[in-house]
């Protein structure tokens, strides 16, 4: 008679670590299907064939009346500048100065172009590659503040974040995923957004170009402002998902963003000028420009030919400024949320 072998039962998961991918599914998908997010990304599409259309409404061949405006324009203002330093250079003579101190290197006319003044002048995609990227990283940028801001806002207003977590208990997870799709989709919406600029720039430079071939390396200058341009939408929208995390209202942290943007960084300005390279702005526009941004201590007034003395804010820094705010507000939201009482 042989005896059975039983063999033994393998022991159950934890409900967490069974279902460790179904929280970011879940919220993945809760992520997609909010009607505000759809709504808003239905508006900047709108807003994008809105800027192709003034696009190709704008750009195109100048005529030769255009460049006879354009002529005539230039030789005022030129004859301005020069009665104006012809004028300058008198007041130095008199006070015993050199003409350049006071006024500067003297009108090069030969430096002026007729193209530059004319109004209408085809799409330069080469002049305007860099500036397009920085604006669509801007509003892109604005656009996931908006929706980090709303997508925990709308869970505290509607108390979602407190049943959440009688499926997953554990806080700092439920957080950590929320912040995992916010960034992914923010980096998705980054590059959308690029290539979207990248898309428009096609249609303007084959209907209404200037033909010019492009210049060596401006690919690779390009994707370097698109890649910090993407880099900063996921800063701003980690700044307003954070925000709203800690007042618990999304209208309560797009209020505190419009308070400090338009009252708190215009009175630091006024306060110290030099206080704008660490302002959030300012690091966010150096993050993104190709050189940085170069700020001007206007309160100090010289005559000389160097200026006022400045300070130049470079990506680095711009990157490290931003990055610092995004990590400071959500790391305090997220620390908080694990130990206050969510009644």
């Amino acid at each position: 008679m042989s005896a059975m072998t039983e063999q033994p039962t393998t022991a159950p998961q934890p409900a967490a670590a069974a279902h460790r991918g179904s929280l970011f599914r879940a919220e993945l998908h809760r992520f997609r299907a909010r009607r505000f997010v759809q709504v808003l990304l239905g508006l900047a599409v709108l807003g994008w064939l809105g800027a192709v259309v003034i696009g190709l409404l704008n750009f195109g061949e100048p005529t030769e009346a255009d460049f006879a405006d354009a002529r005539q324009q230039m030789e005022e203002i030129l004859a301005s500048e020069r009665a104006w330093y012809a004028e300058c250079a008198a007041e130095a003579e008199r006070a015993g100065e050199l003409a350049e101190q006071m006024c500067g290197p003297g009108i090069d006319a030969s430096t002026w172009r007729v193209e530059d003044f004319v109004q209408t002048a085809p799409f330069d995609f080469a002049a305007t590659a860099d500036a397009g990227a920085m604006a669509f990283a801007a509003a892109a940028a604005v656009l996931l503040f908006l929706i980090g801001a709303t997508w925990i806002g709308a869970e505290w207003s509607h108390r979602t974040i407190v049943a959440l977590l009688f499926w997953v208990p554990n806080r700092v997870r439920v957080m950590a995923t929320k912040i995992g799709v916010l960034a992914l989709a923010a980096v998705a919406i980054g590059l959308a957004a690029q290539l979207a600029w990248l898309l428009m720039a096609w249609i303007l430079r084959t209907f209404v170009g200037d033909g010019q071939e492009l210049p060596d390396g401006f690919w690779g200058d390009l994707l370097a402002v698109q890649g910090r341009g993407v880099l900063l939408v996921v800063l701003i929208s980690l700044i307003g998902f954070g925000l709203a995390n800690l007042v618990r209202n999304t209208g309560a942290a797009l209020g505190v963003g419009f308070v400090y943007f338009a009252i708190v960084e215009n009175a630091l300005r006024i306060y110290d000028p030099m206080l704008e390279r660490w302002l959030i702005s300012t690091n966010a526009a150096a993050l993104v420009a190709p050189d940085g941004v170069r700020v001007v201590d206007y309160s100090v007034m010289t005559t000389g030919p160097e200026g006022p003395p400045s300070y130049l804010v470079t990506n680095l820094q711009g990157a490290l400024v931003v990055g610092a705010a995004a990590a400071v507000i959500v790391g305090i939201g997220v620390w908080l949320f694990a130990r206050r009482d969510l009644h």
